[in-house]
């Protein structure tokens, strides 16, 4: 096994396995969990429909409105496949109840005028135990102290809903009362009517989540299909993007994934016909869903090249995943521009290291005289907003020889792992830079700090944004999705990702007069960002917002520019001062311990 990726002991073994090359093992975890939560039921109709608001005027009195119909029981189970989720995954414990309160605001956010309040009886004499009998109090304060509480729904002052409350972590009970909550209040309110009942059950998740953190969320079946197409590509199509030209549809880029590639359809060409509809005077959007169906079943193309006339192609649609990975050349360097991390992105990746790093010849005594090896690789980041963990581990895997590349930490053990990568760097030590700005996050961030951490890439641009949160996916009965945020990322040298980012070891935020002076330095041996990183590289969990900001400020967040990959060729240029660079990071010795 030449490259692999492991969970090391005492955390969650080994689930899975896949392939990026032929001379590619990479053995991984899971990072997103899938949960499927049972199939879901048929919707059935709601209890009760109508409203008992007055008729104002004879016609609606006579002939009343047909009102829609919210599905009582499809909401309570996703309400009690929700908290099921949730409640042993979050990275802090919280209740049903508290979950149950949290999202019932979500009434409001669609119709000010609801309301939900929480109220205690006036009681006195004996208030009910647990167990159901009599306990005598000493006054009525310490009566009404210890009644259950109620839950109220109100529409301006008028209480609509009104219910006992049960204990904290009864989810099925707690569901129900939601679940009658709901009910009472879509009865009430012709806004929420209109809105819709995904639009009630996205509202709930919406202000329950706002009690978590940025990146945990709901998306509602419709969403949730178009999310999982983009992670995984498992729409039939032929890997084709359209733009428009006047009125005229043109191919933008074609994924060589896909069988539009295979079969030599190239950008700039003209779609004339999609199974003879013309294509003329159509919008992109509606010409690139004639392109996709059911994987396996055939689409008929017209293609026209500029001054040709219209060739005909039959194409069978298959699953094409996303395409990441945009390979050029800039003078004797590799650039591999990486835009997110889908299912395939390390396997695009390896190869195109591939084509462009020899291996090793049997021979080493003999001359190279392949004039083609490339004299460093780019990597860039920049604007990738992540994705798939266990991608970025796994390209991790394809630079370096053996080490951790991220750990994962979290309440739930499941989310425990060290991420450990072996087998060996199939580039044999090529000089490597990545490019980094404010918008590079989650995945590309721990594939930065893997490579610098271990002193195998010299980091450069801005610092990053600092999402080091991992979200579990759990699927609810109605076809949605939770994303759950279920651990944090602690990079090799023991630092937290999350809100710090990663500092890189040349900065090129604060203006060409100091990037000139760093690179200068570099080429003598020294850095003038060796303090900064050095900060960054000793910071640990828990991190004050304060001095997250004064480690920041060293390297403020920018968009990229063309100084970044001026600065990278400059640095592969001087082996003094890429190796400058590299060292400005402490090794694994000398950091603190984790």
């Amino acid at each position: 096994m030449r490259h692999a990726v492991r969970p090391m002991i005492h955390f969650m073994p080994r689930s899975h396995e896949t392939s990026c090359r032929p001379a590619l093992c990479l053995a991984f975890c899971m990072f997103i969990l899938i949960a499927p939560t049972g199939p879901a039921k048929a919707q059935t109709p709601a209890d009760t429909t109508g409203t008992t608001a007055q008729a104002t005027s004879a016609l609606s009195a006579a002939a009343p409105v047909p009102q829609p119909a919210l599905s009582i029981s499809l909401t309570r189970e996703v309400l009690i496949a929700a908290l099921g989720f949730l409640e042993p995954r979050t990275l802090e414990a919280h209740s049903a109840r508290d979950f149950c309160l949290w999202g019932l605001d979500g009434l409001t956010a669609i119709d000010p005028t609801l309301s939900v309040t929480e109220t205690r009886p006036e009681v006195s004499g004996p208030v009910p135990s647990p167990t159901g009998a009599m306990t005598a109090t000493k006054n009525s304060a310490d009566a009404s102290a210890q009644a259950p509480a109620i839950l109220n729904v109100l529409q301006g002052q008028t209480v609509v809903f009104s219910r006992i409350m049960p204990g904290a972590d009864s989810n099925g009970a707690w569901a129900d009362l939601v679940t009658a909550a709901m009910q009472a209040a879509w009865q009430h309110s012709a806004t929420l009517r209109e809105a819709g009942s995904d639009a009630l059950l996205q509202g709930f998740f919406d202000e329950l989540f706002n009690h978590l953190d940025p990146y945990s969320r709901y998306l509602g079946p419709s969403p949730a299909i178009s999310d999982r197409t983009r992670r995984t590509g498992d729409t039939g199509t032929v890997g084709l993007s359209l733009g428009q030209s006047g009125r005229m549809i043109v191919i933008t880029a074609v994924n060589a994934n896909g069988p539009a590639w295979e079969a030599g359809v190239d950008t700039g060409e003209r779609l004339v016909s999609v199974n003879g509809r013309s294509t003329r005077g159509q919008d992109v959007t509606t010409v690139q869903e004639w392109l996709e169906g059911n994987e396996h079943t055939s689409v008929t193309l017209g293609i026209a090249a500029k001054g040709h006339r219209t060739t005909m192609l039959q194409l069978e649609r298959t699953q094409v995943p996303p395409e990441t990975v945009f390979a050029s050349t800039d003078g004797p360097f590799t650039v591999l521009r990486v835009t997110s991390f889908s299912t395939q992105t390390a396997e695009e990746i390896s190869q195109y290291l591939d084509q462009v790093v020899d291996e090793p010849t049997p021979d080493t005594s003999a001359p190279s005289t392949n004039k083609n090896k490339t004299a460093g690789i780019i990597l860039d980041l920049r604007g990738d907003r992540g994705g798939v963990l266990q991608q970025a581990v796994t390209t991790a895997a394809l630079l370096l020889d053996h080490g951790v590349a991220v750990t994962t930490y979290g309440r739930n053990p499941l989310a425990n792992h060290i991420w450990a990568v072996q087998g060996g760097d199939m580039t044999n030590g090529t000089p490597v830079v990545i490019l980094v700005d404010g918008r590079t996050a989650s995945a590309a961030e721990i594939l930065a700090s893997a490579l610098a951490d271990h002193r195998r890439a010299v980091v450069i641009g801005s610092e990053t944004l600092g999402k080091g949160l991992v979200q579990v996916i759990g699927q609810m009965p109605n076809g949605g999705e939770l994303f759950v945020t279920w651990s944090r990322n602690q990079a090799p040298l023991g630092w937290p990702i999350q809100g710090l980012g990663v500092m890189p070891q040349v900065c090129t935020s604060l203006g060409a007069e100091s990037l000139q002076a760093q690179l200068s330095a570099l080429k003598q041996g020294n850095t003038l960002q060796g303090e900064a990183v050095q900060m960054a590289r000793a910071a640990r969990y828990p991190v004050p917002v304060t001095k997250i900001l004064d480690i920041r400020k060293h390297c403020p967040a920018a968009i990229g520019s063309d100084a970044d990959m001026d600065a990278a060729k400059v640095l592969m240029s001087s082996p003094a001062a890429y190796k400058a660079a590299l060292e400005s990071v402490p090794d694994e010795n000398s950091a603190p311990i984790h």
